[in-house]
């Protein structure tokens, strides 16, 4: 058994202080892809691999795709610690009152304080608001991690799907659910 010593350093877990939550608009696009490019290369090459990383950010996350995507209706916001952009969702409304959590995402050096329960319950806040009954997600089946966020958000795994996306890439997702109005 070990014994603690004063002199030693000690890891403690930081709490994220509250996050805010801000539309983003045009003039945030580089700030967004920044924060994308900084997440995916840190925490998806495990997942899928470095190539369809590279794939997947360049299909999603161009100028002009998140340009359109904010000219269409689609909600993205920032998520901030203090004046720091550390995250993002975007969420867009179906027409039989379902919305489609399509990106959220946080820094990983905040990874367990509390802020990716923050942006999912901001998520589920914002689908009530559109006004959808159902908010509902795709997540990759091997990202335990945000499996294990979801779930305890009170998602749900609806069914399974897997889709190509081109490129010789496929997502092999679980499609989770919870209800929010």
């Amino acid at each position: 058994m070990s014994t603690l010593h004063f002199d030693q350093p000690i890891a403690l877990v930081v709490s994220l202080r509250v996050l805010t939550f801000r539309p983003a608009d045009l003039a945030d696009i580089p700030t967004l892809r920044t924060l994308a490019q900084e997440i995916w290369r840190a925490v998806y090459p495990a997942i899928i691999g470095s190539a369809q990383v590279e794939y997947m950010l360049e299909m999603m996350y161009a100028e002009e795709v998140i340009r359109r995507e904010i000219d269409q209706g689609v909600r993205w916001e920032l998520a901030l610690n203090a004046d720091e952009a550390v995250g993002f969702l975007a969420i867009a409304v179906e027409t039989d009152r379902r919305a489609k959590l399509n990106k959220l995402y946080l820094l990983p050096r905040l990874h367990d304080t509390g802020g990716g329960q923050e942006l999912i319950a901001r998520a589920c806040a914002l689908a009530a608001s559109l006004p959808a009954r159902e908010l509902w997600l795709q997540v990759n089946k091997r990202n335990e991690r945000a499996i294990r966020a979801y779930r305890r958000a009170g998602f749900h795994v609806e069914k399974e799907a897997v889709f190509e996306i081109g490129n010789g890439f496929v997502m092999d997702d679980f499609i989770m659910t919870k209800a929010v109005a």
